[in-house]
């Protein structure tokens, strides 16, 4: 079982049940784009876990499911995903520095030689604001 098949088990017992979204986003307090996201199984939308066992255990209740089994469902699933290893999270941090990196000096570069066809007289100067 993955995140998706995951969410299509919670709102399938939710239609089971005959609740729509929004009566489980009303009772729960838990925004109607986060219950999608729950349901749809994009993670990538999710906050960190700790909010999303709350999340589950609260949906859990409100459709009538036993909320530490859905929080077991959960954590199968999760424990399926594979993790990035320390090395690839340092690897992936580094990789981004150094595409900012290079855009900062290609920015800097562009405003540089800008400035300097200004000042040899290549360009007009901006007019005064």
């Amino acid at each position: 079982m993955d995140h998706v098949e995951f969410g299509k088990y919670l709102s399938q017992q939710r239609e089971l049940r005959g609740m729509s979204r929004d009566e489980v986003s009303r009772v729960t307090k838990i925004s109607p784009s986060l219950l999608a996201a729950l349901e749809e199984g994009q993670v990538e939308r999710l906050p960190e876990r700790v909010f999303v066992i709350n999340y589950i255990r609260s949906y859990a209740t409100v459709i009538g499911l036993a909320p530490e089994d859905a929080v077991l469902r959960y954590d199968e699933v999760s424990k399926a995903t594979p993790e990035l290893s320390p090395v690839a999270l340092e690897r992936e941090r580094r990789r981004r520095a150094w595409l900012v990196l290079v855009v900062l000096l290609v920015l800097l570069a562009g405003v540089g030689a800008y400035v300097a066809l200004v000042l040899s007289g290549k360009l007009p100067r901006p007019l005064p604001g």
